[in-house]
Formats: C-alpha cells, structure tokens, sequence
C-alpha cells in the first residue's frame, strides 16, 4: 500500500512538471509576448556630514524604514557653535573700526584746503575705509560660512528609504564625507534585463511591462521601459538566456510603476512586454 501510495504521489509531480514545462514552452513560443530575464536594481545612497567632527547622535538601526527629511544623526555642534560666535564678534570689531574710519574721513575732510591736513592724509584716511569695508565683507562671509558648518552637524533623510548599514556609532570622530549611514532607496526601482539584437525593432521607451517574481502566487509588477541602451554589449554571465553568451544585448531598464518592499535588490525577476502594444 505504502509503494503504490509513493508510486501515485511520484507519478503526479511528474504529471505537475510535464504541465509547468509545457505552459512555460508555450509561454515562450508566444508571438505576441516578450519575455526577458533580469535582476532588480535599487539605488544605494552612503549618507555623511559634509564638516568633521564627533557623532553624538545616531537615531536608526539596520533594517529602520525612515521618510524623507527624517533627522538621522547629529554631530557635536559645541565646536561650531564656538565658530560663529567668533565670527559675529568679529564683525562687531570691523563695523567699530570702520565707524570710526568714517567719522576719520569726515574730519579730514573738513581740513582739506586749510592747511591743517595734506592731501596725503585725507587719501589715506578714505584708503583706510575702504579696506574696513572690504573686511567687513569678508567677516560677514566668514559668519554665513560658520552657520552652515553649524547646519550640517545635522544630517537627514534625502528620501524614504531603509538603513541598508550603519556604520559609525555615538563617539567615532569621522572626517567631512565619511559615510556613517548606507540607505537603500524605496523609489525608484527598476529591473536591469537585456534583449538581443534582432528583438530591439520589437521594444520602445515607455513600453508597457509586467514584472514577475518567482514567488508561487504572487501578483505581477507594472511597469514600463524606461531606458534602452544606446551601445552593444556582450551577455553578461549572471543573465539567463537561451542565446549563446557571446550574443550582442543591449541594456534595459525596467521600472516598476508601483513598488513595495517585496521587490529586494538582486532579486531574480521575469519581465514580460506585450507586443501588440507596440503593433497597434
């Protein structure tokens, strides 16, 4: 009982395998259907503060979705706090001196043709105010530049997206652009296929797509082409094709209309376009 009841069992998976295969065959032999082979690709950003400094704060871990604008990490803002301080006393310094230069230049001025002052002294006394002047441009630009040093101990989101890596911890002293944060972008994704030489005439830039993944009963992606490689390449290894790997493709980019968090990078994806759409 136990053999026949193995025999029935075996006989039905290769019933199930001959009707997969054959569905599959037909699939590919579909003259109004397309199908292509790809990987999903999402873009990757390595996030850092443009000063240096200490890492106070790091407010997500590995894995964390956060939105667009989110405050991730700060640095120790003392230091820079300590900058801009100095350079708005500074620029009280200059404007004194430069006050006092006016009134310098007003009095001279006076005296000019009395005899009390040479042409000498009256020209340097306006070459003096002018280069207060210069100097209180250039304090007034030192300032902008310590307040936003003082804005970038700052660092957040600039989209939604997942912690892919966190890299640095509270007290690591990091250098302008070290990256402390790797995220992993929830918009745009699309699939990287290939399609060969004489299939190009068949394909055109906002063609419609389905994307399949190869989980059992799951629903199909839309989407549509959003990039057709204008240069010719070798198939890459990592492609599934039934054309020989010496065959010349060009690169596709498929993206996905509406993704979720089901479509990972890497992920090995079936992408199928209609044809129809193009003949019509």
């Amino acid at each position: 009982m136990k053999r026949m009841l193995k025999f029935l069992l075996f006989f039905a998976l290769i019933v199930a395998l001959f009707f997969v295969y054959r569905y599959w065959e037909a699939d590919q032999k579909n003259p109004d259907v397309l199908t292509l082979y790809g990987n999903v690709d999402i873009r990757q950003v390595d996030l850092g503060f443009r000063v240096s400094g200490r890492v106070e704060t790091m407010r997500f871990q590995e894995g964390d979705l956060v939105p667009a604008g989110a405050l991730m990490s700060l640095l120790d803002k003392q230091p820079y706090e300590d900058q801009v301080k100095q350079a708005a006393a500074h620029i009280e310094s200059v404007k004194a001196s430069l006050s006092n230069a006016q009134r310098l230049v007003e009095r001279r001025k006076l005296l000019l043709g009395t005899g009390g002052i040479s042409d000498q002294d009256y020209d340097d006394a306006i070459s003096s105010k002018r280069v207060l002047e210069g100097n209180l441009k250039e304090a007034v630009a030192t300032l902008g530049i310590a307040e936003t040093d003082l804005q970038d101990t700052e660092l957040y989101s600039p989209s939604d997206g997942t912690i892919l890596t966190r890299i640095r911890e509270p007290g690591t002293v990091v250098r302008q652009a070290d990256p402390i944060y790797t995220l992993s972008l929830l918009s745009p994704i699309w699939v990287r296929a290939f399609v060969s030489e004489p299939q190009l005439g068949l394909i055109y830039p906002g063609m419609p797509a389905e994307i399949y993944t190869d989980t059992p009963g799951s629903r199909p992606y839309r989407g549509h082409i959003g990039f057709i490689s204008p240069v010719a390449e070798f198939t890459p290894k990592t492609v599934e094709t039934t054309q020989l790997r010496t065959d010349l493709v060009y690169r596709l980019r498929i993206v996905a209309d509406n993704p979720d968090r089901g479509l990972k990078q890497g992920m090995p994806v079936t992408v199928k376009l209609k044809l129809e759409e193009n003949r019509s």
